[in-house]
Parts: structure tokens; sequence; C-alpha cells
């Protein structure tokens, strides 16, 4: 009995599956590494050859030459510092009040919860109404300021928090919890010690989203926060490119656009395993 089984042989791919993953990574490449390229070329070539962008290679590179002017002269230290004041809080809030929200929904039962949980992940499908917002943080006088901002985008991503977190606690046996409470075991405690260290793939993923769908944001910060020392890093972009010293001067704006993407970069290439192991764990369990 030395033959092999049929199952243990590896499947075999068809020339026309070869074609279709041909035609996927050829689509990728064209869609993401033609802007990637333009950007980088344009940031390290000299203001003369970079005043109409194009994909052709800098006939004199100075990238660092742009780069220092972006981080220098763009004020870029002063948006990082007012991109991490809002964005850190609103991490920390959409993962806390998320996870707390989510372990109800998912050991609670009931009409009542369950509509509670609709409206809780309508926020997937409802785009926010800017103009709303905007009347409504004027009226609270948090118009313009770093605690409206991260109201704003803690309730703009706490639904996809709530979703999947949801979706991972409920394949959680509750015997786990049972025989915490067992041992004399509060809500509380059975939350830190057993639910949230459960949780870390989910929060992961929720860190990651958050940081960058909010990292990169420049409409509803524009709106909300506006101008001024609180300027965000899109925002502080959209201001330093209407200047004098940047207008037209595609290779600065460019370079600012390359060091202002650089932290999101890395963030991703590092955790995009767990990006995909967190969404899949709370969207299919």
């Amino acid at each position: 009995m030395s033959a092999r089984s049929p199952l243990a042989r590896p499947a075999r791919v068809s020339r026309s599956e070869w074609v279709r993953r041909g035609v996927v990574v050829g689509l990728a490449a064209v869609l993401v590494g033609v802007p990637a390229w333009l950007v980088l070329v344009t940031s390290a070539k000299p203001q003369a050859e970079a005043v109409r962008p194009n994909l052709a290679a800098p006939g004199e590179w100075q990238p660092g030459r742009n780069y220092g002017d972006a981080l220098s002269e763009g004020e870029m230290v002063r948006g990082l510092v007012n991109s991490l004041l809002v964005i850190v809080p609103s991490v920390v809030l959409v993962l806390v009040l998320g996870a707390g929200a989510a372990w109800v929904f998912a050991r609670r039962r009931g009409r009542l919860v369950a509509a509670a949980y609709a409206v809780c992940v309508s926020g997937l499908l409802l785009p926010p109404a800017i103009i709303t917002i905007v009347l409504e943080l004027r009226q609270l006088g948090l118009a313009g300021t770093r605690p409206g901002m991260i109201a704003v985008y803690t309730a703009m991503y706490l639904s996809t928090s709530i979703f999947f977190m949801t979706g991972f606690i409920r394949a959680i046996p509750t015997e786990l919890e049972e025989a915490a409470r067992m041992d004399g075991a509060g809500p509380t405690r059975v939350f830190v010690r057993i639910v949230l260290p459960l949780l870390r793939p989910v929060i992961a993923t929720a860190t990651i989203m958050v940081m960058l769908y909010a990292w990169s944001d420049v409409f509803y910060a524009f709106f909300v926060l506006g101008g001024g020392d609180a300027a965000t890093l899109p925002i502080n972009l959209y201001q330093v490119a209407s200047a004098q010293l940047y207008l037209n001067n595609w290779h600065l704006i460019f370079a600012y656009v390359v060091l202002m993407s650089l932290p999101m970069v890395a963030v991703f290439l590092v955790a995009q395993r767990r990006i995909v192991s967190g969404i899949t764990s709370g969207a299919v369990k």
C-alpha cells in the first residue's frame, strides 16, 4: 500500500487560473504602483522638473533637500502632534466603549437589546451628516476643538468596533465567564480579566483600522477643526499647499505626502496579518 492517495497530491493550477491571477496582479500593480511612482519621483525632483508632475525619472535627484524643506517649513511636527492628540484618544474610546457594548450585545437576549444593536451597527451603512454634526458641535461649544474631533471619530468608528467584537465574543464559551463568577468575580473583573484578553486580535484590528482612516481624513477634519493651531497633518498639508511657499511646488507637496504616509504604511505592513485575522474572526465567528 505504497501508492499515495489522490487526496494527498497538491492541486494543480490550471492555465486559466494563472491568467486570472496574472490579470489581478497586473491591475493591482497599475492602480497602486503608478500613483506611488508618480509621488515618489516627483518628491525627488527639483522645482523646475516638478512644475508638471509626470512619470519620468528625475534628471537630478534631490530627495534629501525636498524632504528636509517639507519637514522644517511645512510645520509637520505640529501637525504630527495634533494628529496624535486626536487619534490616540479616539482609538482608546472606540476600543473601550466598543468592547463594553459588544459584551452586552453578545451575552444579553431580548428585543430591546437586538434593537439597540441594530442602531449601533447602523453606522456601517448610514454616512454621517456633516452639516448636522457641525451644528451640534457649535451648540456644544466643541466646534474647532480637539475634543469635538475626538467625539466625531469615536462616533464614526464605534459601529465597526461593536460589529466585529460582538461576533468574536459570541464565539467565546460562556463557561469561562461562569467559572470566574463562581470564584467571586464581579462583572468588571470578568470583563477585564476574561473578555478583554481574548479580544486581543479584534482589538488590534480595530486599532489599526481607526488609525488608518483617521490619519488620512481630511473631509471631516476640515469641517470640524478647520485651520488654526489644532490642524492635523492632512489639514496642515492643505494649508501649506495653498500658501505661497508651496504654490505649484509639487516636489515639496509630494515630499510632504510621502513623509505623512510613512508611519501608517509601516503600521500596515507590520500588522496586515492581524487586520485580516481580526476581521475574519469577528465577521465569520
